[in-house]
């Protein structure tokens, strides 16, 4: 297997606290890889790390053989790594496309751009029902689409998903753990951050479980599931 992403001894502060406290894992490509952990566990901070949001205090962040931890967010970005914010962070005044076109602002060329507009569509049919519609508009399984939609447009080898599920009704619960599922089967390694544990292992190749800051636990999502104390922590076993 190629190793697409691996994380080293991470450690990162948000001012004087400790959020993450040596984290190690690694993301074959093709895997879906999920994190999961209650609040404060340190998830989002190691998602905004990665994607250059964020510097670590120490630590190594190798992607496709090379050290990125030092880069900012726009490279990051350009080397094929795309995340979906936790609480979507659609641009409210523009509409589904001009948020769509925010995904795909470092390609230059117009045929890509196209084409991508079209894969998203394709994927997404709802989004060209309303795609001069303001973004703002759009229920929140709608705006969860777009956001998939905006990431995807920078057509990356990898997508980092800070939970997805957050607020969306049952029934576009399930429609986006599909869609995550099928981004994946067409070729995009998945990183996936989710409150909702059950759904996010029974998706994943494999899963970690983070508490305050440090990893806990590693294996198959399905050894996960099976865990009594991962049920009792996280599945209301």
């Amino acid at each position: 297997m190629i190793v697409l992403l691996q994380v080293d001894n991470l450690v990162v502060n948000y001012g004087v606290i400790n959020a993450v406290k040596g984290v190690s894992f690694k993301i074959n490509q093709g895997e879906i890889v999920s994190l999961i952990g209650a609040n404060g566990a340190g998830k989002t901070t190691i998602l905004k790390t990665i994607s250059g949001l964020l510097k670590p205090q120490s630590g190594k962040i190798i992607y496709q053989n090379k050290e990125i931890q030092s880069q900012k967010a726009p490279k990051v970005v350009a080397e094929g790594i795309s995340q979906v914010p936790e609480g979507r962070h659609v641009f409210s005044g523009l509409s589904v496309m001009e948020n769509l076109q925010m995904g795909s602002f470092l390609e230059r060329d117009r045929n890509q751009i196209k084409q991508r507009f079209a894969e998203v569509f394709d994927r997404f049919p709802i989004l060209k029902q309303r795609k001069h519609q303001d973004a703002a508009t759009l229920s929140g399984g709608e705006q969860q689409m777009l956001a998939m939609g905006r990431a995807l447009m920078a057509n990356p080898k990898l997508i980092l998903l800070d939970e997805p599920s957050m607020g969306l009704a049952p029934i576009f619960i399930n429609e986006i753990f599909d869609i995550i599922k099928e981004i994946n089967q067409q070729g995009t390694t998945v990183l996936l951050i989710e409150q909702n544990a059950k759904k996010a292992l029974s998706i994943a190749d494999r899963g970690y479980v983070l508490a305050t800051g440090s990893v806990q636990m590693s294996g198959t999502g399905e050894e996960l599931l099976a865990n009594r104390e991962v049920q009792k922590a996280y599945l209301g076993g």
